[in-house]
């Protein structure tokens, strides 16, 4: 993957630095997971958006949280960005992966089957609207998904 590309897209698609020093930071830490940073490739081949999924755990069971998700200025309103999203999660459901958290927009990411954290008895480490907090369990028929205070990887500083 373009590693200059990514943080390309994510310095143009928010207002500060602080998405791209995320990525960056995940890059090197432990909760970084091979296979679940993708991209969305517009017709020329440039990067068009990225997301990115990352181990986080909810008492201390594994999860992954998705942030962040980024499209180019001149690719967003054009379905990059929910096309990375569900590349995202089907490649986290290829590795067994069950569940997936997202601080999100509510009008958002219930579209991909997301809903509030709250009715699986998760929460966030710090105050945030319930509806914005939200979960995806990938394999619904599995195990009873745990319940608890997401830990968030070091570099989200939480």
């Amino acid at each position: 993957m373009d590693i200059e590309a990514v943080r390309a897209v994510n310095l143009a698609a928010f207002p500060t630095e602080l998405e791209a020093d995320l990525v960056d930071a995940l890059r090197a830490d432990e909760a970084w997971i091979p296979g679940l940073s993708i991209v969305a490739e517009a017709p020329d081949g440039s990067v068009a958006g990225h997301a990115l999924l990352t181990r986080c755990r909810v008492d201390g069971a594994p999860a992954l949280a998705l942030a962040p998700v980024a499209v180019a200025p001149g690719h967003q309103h054009t379905g990059a960005g929910s096309a990375v999203v569900r590349a995202a999660l089907a490649a986290a459901r290829e590795r067994g992966e069950d569940l997936v958290l997202v601080l999100g927009h509510p009008d958002y990411y219930p579209r991909f089957g997301f809903t509030p954290a709250s009715a699986l008895g998760i929460r966030a480490p710090f105050e945030v609207p319930d509806e914005a907090m939200m979960a995806l369990r990938l394999r619904p028929g599995g195990a009873p998904a745990p319940t608890g205070v997401i830990q968030y990887p070091a570099p989200f500083g939480t």
